[in-house]
């Protein structure tokens, strides 16, 4: 099960994340995320456990953390943002 976790303190750490979600089960990954350019945490993560992902999230949502309360939910799958956008043109045509 894929865990999403929002309003992280920006000083969380991965081992800090994984004995919380450890006490409820298997935790395969933690995945924090960063700014690209800046490299800072952006207060938001997601988790991956093998089992004991529901009673996970039913129990560290809306938990403190760091004086923070967690928002934590299964996560969504992406969509697909496909390539970027616009077709510019469009407009009048002149008849000269």
């Amino acid at each position: 099960m894929r865990i999403y976790i929002g309003n992280l303190p920006f000083s969380a750490t991965d081992q800090e994340i994984r004995e919380a979600f450890g006490a409820f089960g298997t935790v395969e990954q933690v995945d924090l995320i960063t700014d690209r350019d800046t490299g800072r945490p952006r207060g938001f993560g997601f988790v991956e456990m093998s089992d004991g992902g529901e009673e996970a999230v039913s129990k560290l949502d809306q938990t403190d953390m760091g004086g923070r309360n967690l928002k934590v939910n299964e996560a969504r799958p992406r969509n697909d943002r496909g390539g970027g956008g616009g077709g510019g043109g469009g407009g009048r045509q002149h008849g000269w």
